[in-house]
Parts: structure tokens; C-alpha cells; sequence
């Protein structure tokens, strides 16, 4: 039976964890046997981004283990704006870290759009091992259209979700309060944001007069498909997001997505899966983007909600559907 080591072993509701656990799912359900400690001997080794254990990665590769790399974006919110001194001192950590994997350890490389590929090499250079450009995938079976929803027919739910959106990384936050407001001239709306937002700012936007406002700081990972059918639209609000998994969960969902073109998001949302509209000014130093024109792009989704949530869910169903995700890690893995 093939083994393959997933290191680090990251928990959690989004992101990486949630990368983890589906990929874990596939593995599994072609006979791969999965562990956490690159000590136990396995075909290859997966790198989730980084890890300060960098010791038994270096004794592995002593051992000629292959060790792919999976990348994520790079930290960069921290070079344009004050995001905290904890925030900061991670985020340079942080690259500091994935960069040396990638230039020491990594067999191959993994990137999870072409954006994050050009982006790493812009920054990076081009890494001197293979590389591959694999999106995520989703268990389709159980993110989709089919199923319990309480979808409100008296008002509009316009849903975000992100890991967090609290301190430096808050703009996508300003942003979808910004398309809310753009919207209540025409629709009645309410804003519903999945992550994790402190309560200043919580107290500070949650009475709102041409809308309403409601924070859920996480939910069950098994509640988020019935959520995704109860709302109208995703705003995938993260500016410049490498590859997030919950906007490719939500087109499985057949919930259309509406974003900015930053980031990998043009690579995934396509045809009428949704919109995606110029940014309007310069996303790298998180200048004030065009919100009247995304809230054009919304209001044309929102009034044609048959054709789009069918539009999403086929271009899920064409692209993104976990097995093709999982076979072409294996191929990589296993080589």
C-alpha cells in the first residue's frame, strides 16, 4: 500500500485544514495510507506551505524520500499596511520559511493557480525543480445544489466567507459593506460574513440602517453546503486570493461568485459561474477599488439567478471535482 506523509498536520475550518482533510478523503478512497511523521518512512512527503520542523524533513530527504511542496501565496498585506506586530513578525517568518523549503527541500513544486506560479517566480525566481499548477478540487457529492436550503425569498443573502478578515487583513470586509450599501438601493439585503472579525469592528458595522449585518465567527464544516444553498451570492472578498477553496465550493453549490479580477479568481470563475470585474485601481497597495461596478455586476446575477446557479455548478462539475484533484497529486507524488 502507498504511504504518503502530510506534514504539517494543520487543523482548522478553512484553507489549508480544509485542503487537508479533503485530500486525506481521496487518498484514502484509492488506498493510500496517510501520516503525519516523516520518521515512519513513506513514498513521498507532501508539504502543506512550510514548517518549522524542518529537521525530519532534512533527515527524509537524507533518506531520498521525494518531497513535493505545496505553495500558498506570499505575505505581503504587512508591506503596503500595518497589520500588527504579531501579524508581521509571522508574515516575514513565514516566507522566509516557504522560500527555503522551496530552494532547499522541494523535489517539485506544487502551485495552486498560475497566479500563485507567476507571482512566486516574480518574487522568487523560477525554482530549480519541477513545477505544476493544480487549482482544488471539492467532494461534489456533498457540495451541491441538491439538498435542505433555507434560502430567504424576502430579502437578498449576500454571503463572505474567509478565514480571517480581523486587523490588516480586513479590506475585503470594508469592501463587502461598501457593495451592501451599493446594493439596498435596489435589493434588500443582508450581509452575511463567515470569519473571523474582532469585535470592535463587529460593534462598529453591525448597525447598519440600509441593511443588515450578521457575524459568524465559524461554522461546521458539514453546515457549509446547506449555508451556500441558503444564500444568493458569494462575494469572494480576499484581495488577490491564491486559490480559495470557498469560492469553489460555493460554485459547486451552484452559488454564483462575484469578485474582484485580482488574485487567482479569473482562473476559476468563468462564463457565467459568476462575474469578475476590473479591480479599478492598484489591488497591490490596496487602494479603494471600484464598487459601483461590481455592484452593477451583482445586481445582473442577482436578477437572473436560474441561468448563473446552473452556470456555477457546471463549471464546478467540469473543473474542479476533488477526484481529478487528488489523481493529479498523485502523479506528482508518486512519480
Amino acid at each position: 500500500m502507498p504511504r504518503i506523509c502530510i506534514v504539517p498536520r494543520v487543523d482548522g475550518l478553512a484553507g489549508v485544514a480544509s485542503f487537508r482533510l479533503k485530500f486525506e478523503d481521496g487518498l484514502r478512497a484509492r488506498g493510500v495510507d496517510v501520516t503525519y511523521d516523516p520518521s515512519q518512512g513513506a513514498d513521498a512527503i507532501l508539504v502543506l506551505a512550510g514548517t518549522k520542523n524542518l529537521l525530519p524533513l532534512w533527515k527524509a530527504r537524507r533518506r531520498g524520500t521525494r518531497i513535493v511542496q505545496r505553495l500558498d501565496g506570499i505575505n505581503w498585506v504587512h508591506r503596503v499596511r500595518w497589520a500588527g506586530f504579531r501579524y508581521t513578525i509571522r508574515a516575514i517568518y513565514g516566507n522566509a520559511n516557504l522560500s527555503f523549503i522551496r530552494a532547499r527541500f522541494a523535489d517539485h513544486v506544487i502551485y495552486q493557480s498560475q497566479f500563485i506560479k507567476r507571482w512566486w517566480e516574480d518574487w522568487y525566481g523560477i525554482a530549480r525543480v519541477p513545477s505544476s499548477v493544480i487549482l482544488n478540487g471539492v467532494d461534489l457529492s456533498r457540495y451541491t445544489p441538491d439538498g435542505l436550503h433555507e434560502r430567504p425569498s424576502q430579502h437578498i443573502r449576500l454571503l463572505v466567507v474567509e478565514g480571517s478578515l480581523a486587523g490588516g487583513l480586513d479590506s475585503g470586509l470594508h469592501h463587502a459593506v461598501k457593495l451592501s450599501h451599493a446594493l439596498s438601493n435596489k435589493f434588500k439585503i443582508e450581509l452575511f460574513i463567515v470569519g473571523r472579525v474582532d469585535s470592535h469592528t463587529q460593534n462598529k458595522l453591525k448597525h447598519q440602517n440600509a441593511f443588515r449585518i450578521k457575524f459568524m465567527n465559524a461554522i461546521p464544516r458539514e453546515q457549509i453546503p446547506w449555508l451556500m444553498r441558503s444564500s444568493h451570492l458569494l462575494f469572494s472578498s480576499e484581495v488577490n486570493p491564491p486559490c480559495p477553496n470557498s469560492v469553489i465550493e460555493a460554485l459547486a453549490c451552484g452559488l454564483p461568485v462575484i469578485g474582484f479580477d485580482t488574485g487567482s479568481l479569473s482562473e476559476i470563475v468563468q462564463g457565467n459561474a459568476g462575474r469578475i470585474v476590473p479591480y479599478g485601481a492598484n489591488e497591490w497597495k490596496l487602494e479603494k477599488p471600484d464598487i459601483p461596478t461590481l455592484a452593477n455586476a451583482a445586481a445582473e446575477v442577482l436578477e437572473d439567478q436560474t441561468r448563473f446557479r446552473n452556470s456555477a455548478r457546471k463549471r464546478a462539475e467540469s473543473e474542479f471535482a476533488l477526484d481529478k484533484m487528488v489523481d493529479e497529486y498523485l502523479k506528482v507524488l508518486l512519480e
